[in-house]
C-alpha cells in the first residue's frame, strides 16, 4: 500500500448527531462528501477530540468509519483516532478500525500519561503494537507542552523511525520546542510529513509544515487550503491576509473558556454555513451560552464564508 499523501488540508470533522443524540449517519456522510469536494483536502480524520470520538461506543465508532468510507470511496483515506487506554486495548481498537475500512491511525497517548507522565519506551511500544496489529499507517501525535504526555525529542525520533509511522501531528504549543524539534525531525526523516494542529494560532507554524490536521478544516476548508498554499509559496503577506480574514472566526471558535468548546462552536458554524441542521453535542459537552450562535454567524459573515441565503437566515 502506498503511503498516505497528507500534504494539504486534513480536516478533523465533528460528528453529527440526531436531535435525540444518536449518530446521524446521513448527516455525517453529507459532511464527508462536502469536505472531499474541496480541492486540496487530502484525508478525513475522525474519532478525535473535535469529533467527540471518545464519547462514542465502540460500535458507534466502527459504524462511523464505515459511513465515511462508503461516502468518500477511494477519494481520500479515512484516518481513525486510536484512543484506548492500554497498549493491547489500543492495538485491538486499531485492528477493528482497519477491518472497518480505515487506512490511517492518529495515535493518541494513553490519557493517564496526561497526569502522571510516561515511562521511557512506552510510547514507542504503543505505536509498534498498533501498527503490527492493524497495518494502519500511523501519525505521531505530539501533545501540548503543558501536559505530561508531550513527548521529548528523543521519543519523537524513535517513534518516527518505526515502521508504519508516516507523519506527525504536532500541537506542542510551545514555539521554543517547535523551532528546536521540527528541524531535527525534518533532517532525520525527510519523508516524514509534518502537520500542524494549532487551530487557534496557525500562522506561526504554517510555514514549516507539509499540511494541516485541524478541526478548523471541517468549518473553513476553502480558505485554509489557500492559506496553506500561500505559506508553502513563502508569501507571508498573502498568508497574513488569510490569517486576518479568518481571525474573527478563530476567536469565535477557539478563543473560548475551554478548547473543548471549539467542537460546540464548530457545529454552530456548520449550521450557519448550511452544512448541519442543528448543533447537537453529546455529554460531557454542553451547548454554548446564549449569544454564541449569533457571534459565530457574524464572524463567518465577516470572513466571507456565508452564502447569501445563509447570511439572511
Amino acid at each position: 500500500m502506498s503511503v498516505m499523501d497528507l500534504r494539504g488540508l486534513n480536516p478533523a470533522p465533528v460528528t453529527a448527531f440526531t436531535r435525540d443524540g444518536a449518530v446521524d449517519h446521513k448527516a455525517n456522510a453529507d459532511l464527508a462528501r462536502w469536505l472531499v469536494s474541496v480541492k486540496g483536502v487530502k484525508s478525513l480524520v475522525i474519532l478525535g477530540h473535535a469529533g467527540e470520538g471518545t464519547f462514542l461506543t465502540s460500535e458507534e465508532q466502527l459504524d462511523l468509519i464505515r459511513t465515511y468510507v462508503d461516502a468518500v470511496g477511494k477519494q481520500v483515506p479515512i484516518i481513525a483516532g486510536i484512543t484506548g487506554e492500554g497498549t493491547k486495548v489500543a492495538a485491538l481498537e486499531a485492528k477493528r478500525a482497519a477491518d472497518a475500512g480505515a487506512i490511517g491511525a492518529l495515535v493518541y497517548p494513553n490519557h493517564g500519561w496526561l497526569r502522571f507522565g510516561f515511562q521511557k519506551g512506552a510510547p514507542q511500544d504503543r505505536y509498534k503494537a498498533i501498527h503490527e496489529a492493524s497495518g494502519l499507517q500511523c501519525i505521531l501525535f505530539q501533545y501540548p507542552n503543558v501536559t505530561k504526555a508531550s513527548y521529548d525529542l528523543q521519543t519523537q525520533v524513535e517513534i518516527a523511525a518505526q515502521p508504519g509511522v508516516v507523519a506527525t501531528k504536532n500541537g506542542v504549543r510551545d514555539m521554543k520546542r517547535w523551532d528546536t524539534e521540527i528541524p531535527v525531525l525534518r533532517k532525520e526523516f525527510p519523508n516524514l510529513q509534518i502537520l500542524t494542529c494549532h487551530d487557534e494560532w496557525l500562522l506561526p507554524t504554517m510555514f514549516d509544515v507539509d499540511g494541516l490536521l485541524v478541526g478548523y478544516g471541517s468549518l473553513a476548508p476553502e480558505p485554509l487550503v489557500e492559506y496553506l498554499a500561500a505559506a508553502k509559496a513563502r508569501d507571508y503577506n498573502a498568508a497574513r491576509a488569510y490569517h486576518d480574514r479568518l481571525l474573527p472566526v478563530t476567536k469565535a471558535v477557539y478563543h473560548r473558556g475551554s478548547h473543548m468548546e471549539g467542537t460546540c462552536a464548530l457545529k454552530l458554524g456548520l449550521v450557519a454555513r448550511g452544512k448541519l441542521e442543528h448543533a447537537t453535542v453529546r455529554s460531557p459537552l454542553m451547548p454554548l451560552a446564549a449569544g454564541a450562535e449569533k457571534e459565530i454567524r457574524d464572524a463567518l459573515a465577516q470572513a466571507g464564508l456565508l452564502s447569501g441565503s445563509a447570511k439572511a437566515a
